[in-house]
Formats: C-alpha cells, sequence, structure tokens
C-alpha cells in the first residue's frame, strides 16, 4: 500500500475498541478516500444467518436494511466467501440499487473461523474508481474488524 493509505490504516488501527470503532472506521474511509461515497457494515444476524444486517454506516440512508446470503452484491461476497468488486452496477444482473448516484461497488467479507461474520460494504458515485491499494486496505481492515467481533 502507498503511503496515504497506510496513514490511513495505521489511524483506524489506533482506534478504540469499544461501541463506536465500526462508525468511526466509516467517518475515516468516507472522509479520507474521495470516491467511498457509501461506507457500512453488514453483519451476519446472530438469530439466523442467512441474513445479513445493517450496521454502522456513513452516507446516504438505504432501504436494504436486511439482505438474504446470495441476494445482491452484498449477499452473494456472503454466499461465495470472496471479495466481489463491481466497476459498473448497471453491468450487473444481482445488483440492489440503493441510489440511482451509484456506480460501483466493492464487497470484502469479514472472516472469522473461516466463516463469514459480516462485511464491508463501498459504493462509489464513479465507474471503475477502485485501485489495488483500495483493496489492499479493506482486505486489512476486514481483518482488524474480525479480531473485534
Amino acid at each position: 500500500m502507498n503511503d496515504r493509505y497506510q496513514k490511513i490504516y495505521n489511524s483506524i488501527k489506533k482506534l478504540d475498541r469499544n461501541k463506536e470503532f465500526l462508525q468511526n472506521i466509516c467517518n475515516i474511509l468516507k472522509e479520507k478516500i474521495k470516491h467511498f461515497d457509501w461506507v457500512g457494515f453488514y453483519l451476519i444476524e446472530e438469530e439466523n444467518k442467512n441474513i445479513l444486517v445493517l450496521g454502522p454506516y456513513k452516507g446516504e440512508p438505504t432501504e436494504h436494511t436486511r439482505i438474504e446470503i446470495g441476494e445482491g452484491i452484498c449477499g452473494q461476497a456472503a454466499d461465495q466467501k470472496e471479495t466481489f468488486e463491481v466497476p459498473d452496477v448497471r453491468k450487473e444482473n444481482n445488483y440492489l440499487s440503493c441510489s440511482p448516484d451509484v456506480k460501483s461497488e466493492i464487497v470484502v467479507p469479514i472472516f472469522k473461523n473461516y466463516e463469514v461474520i459480516g462485511e464491508i460494504d463501498i459504493d462509489s458515485h464513479e465507474y471503475d474508481p477502485f485501485v489495488e491499494d483500495d483493496k489492499k486496505l479493506l482486505n486489512k481492515i476486514a481483518k482488524l474488524v474480525s479480531e473485534y467481533l
């Protein structure tokens, strides 16, 4: 990761692990990375492991507060246990639209004991904005969050 992204990660790593931890991560990412227009966490529901529930986020409100595993990009990432990057949401059949402004999305699963326990979801108002450093940063944050959850 370049220095800028490393500094962002270091500032997140220093955050207190309290009830505001995930919200503070959202705030930092949205503030520091221009093309991160919506930053949020979805967490696997305790009672029903087939549902992702919206957690802390920063950006416009979304109607997608509960997503079934397999549904949309978030559900697909959880189902297939891998990062999904969609450079142009218009070309994705399984996309759940949150806003007409969203042009691209990346979803990075959070694992604990090889099981998906949640994910980081990023929407952008630009087409194909995500670079390798974005992916590296989000994966490092996912590992950090897995230790917290």
